[in-house]
């Protein structure tokens, strides 16, 4: 059995450390709050935008649009969306496995990868550095110190011209979808081309609109800002994820350190009352010798 002062310094070091987690979880519980705000505002707009772009391309021929246009996949880019930081549990982990698994099916395409967060570009690093496109940035870690529409969109902007230029032939978007503080689903969304939709599957194409100055002048409007939509809204979504994950590992940490906590004061007792039972036993032996 460890002596006393040994085990006093670990209740010491797990004290500590539970403080910490619990302070963590509590910055994260505030923290997603505003995260969560961001998306909910968010989402109305987002799924109105997404209706009325279904609802004018449903009638359209998917190969007139730019972004529609399906190719041959000879180049194939990933947007992976991950945190900064770690202790998120398997947050980040459950992003690049997806990647991993996604990238067999391109055996036969170039495989580029466009990381937004830290843990996404260390996964870039060591994986895609050697077929990564120079014009792929790999600074994005930088959009979480001030999350807004117009960082976003400047990325977005770039995959659009990399697919317009034929440098990518398929843009596939991956993040943690937001379920709650203890869940978070991974989400495949192929961003480019966009899927064209049967008009027959959307009732309310039917519809008799009139359209000014045209059907086409407007999708070709529409069609850029939902992309962009899209993605801040896959940024925000893994935003309150990350909080989400973070905040439920950081309580499952604390409630850990809680019962070691609990372990280590049993032990510390039992080894202390042995201690004085010992010391006890000495006395009353060296009493013993000492009438004998």
């Amino acid at each position: 059995m460890a002596n006393l002062k040994e085990i006093r310094n670990r209740i010491t070091s797990v004290n500590s450390t539970m403080q910490i987690t619990s302070a963590m979880k509590m910055v994260s519980a505030a923290k997603l709050k505003r995260a969560q705000d961001a998306v909910t505002q968010l989402l109305p707009y987002a799924n109105k935008l997404q209706e009325i772009q279904i609802n004018l391309s449903a009638s359209l021929d998917s190969s007139e649009g730019v972004y529609s246009q399906e190719r041959e996949v000879k180049n194939v880019m990933f947007v992976a969306v991950t945190s900064n930081r770690g202790l998120c549990g398997g947050f980040n982990n459950n992003i690049t496995k997806r990647v991993n698994v996604l990238a067999k099916d391109y055996a036969n395409a170039n495989v580029h990868f466009l990381a937004i967060g830290k843990k996404a570009q260390e996964f870039s690093k060591k994986n895609f550095a050697d077929t990564n496109m120079p014009e792929i940035p790999t600074d994005l870690e930088k959009l979480y110190a001030d999350l807004n529409f117009k960082s976003v969109s400047e990325v977005a902007e770039l995959i659009m011209e990399l697919y317009r230029e034929e440098k990518v032939d398929k843009v596939v978007l991956v993040y943690n979808h937001f379920v709650n503080a203890a869940n978070q689903t991974v989400m495949t969304e192929q961003f480019l081309p966009i899927e064209s939709i049967d008009a027959e599957e959307n009732v309310t194409s039917n519809a008799d609109y009139i359209f000014v100055p045209s059907k086409e002048k407007i999708i070709e409007d529409i069609v850029p800002k939902s992309l962009k939509i899209q993605l801040y809204k896959g940024v925000l979504d893994s935003h309150a994820g990350e909080h989400g994950a973070r905040m439920t590992a950081m309580h499952k940490a604390t409630d850990n350190a809680g019962d070691m906590l609990f372990d280590l004061k049993l032990t510390y007792n039992k080894a202390r009352q042995a201690s004085i039972t010992n010391e006890i036993l000495e006395i009353v032996g060296g009493a013993e010798a000492l009438k004998n």
